[in-house]
């Protein structure tokens, strides 16, 4: 069987695109994968910080009953902490991180010197 003249050079770039091709979904896949992961862990981060702010929260109102609030700067982001009511007391609490954020919102009550958590949730928007 005599082959033409550039037929293995054709056939060469035929594997060569082909290869090509699948070396370029492999990355496409594992940066796609690497966001995603990112993208999660700056969601955990900004729960985590908003559950800091909501602990701060519980202690400053346990230390001075007229507390009503804050922004604080955890880490790479901030929990902004707002109290209202006097009994009881609802904390709310926003964490962010870039443009990342969760809410959480605990209740509690203060009577006689001593603070009763109530409930703690998370507020979805």
């Amino acid at each position: 069987m005599i082959m033409r003249s550039g037929f293995s050079l054709a056939l060469l770039l035929v594997f060569m695109s082909i290869a090509s091709t699948v070396v370029f979904g492999a990355v496409a896949v594992t940066i796609s994968n690497s966001q995603a992961s990112s993208k999660y862990d700056l969601g955990v981060e900004s729960y985590v910080i908003a559950e800091s702010g909501i602990e701060n929260g519980l202690l400053r109102l346990l230390r001075d009953p007229g507390y009503a609030g804050e922004v604080l700067a955890v880490g790479p982001g901030t929990a902004t902490i707002v109290v209202t009511g006097s009994g009881p007391y609802t904390i709310t609490s926003t964490g962010l991180v870039y443009d990342f954020s969760h809410t959480l919102q605990a209740t509690a009550t203060y009577i006689n010197g001593i603070l009763t958590l109530d409930s703690w949730t998370e507020i979805y928007p």
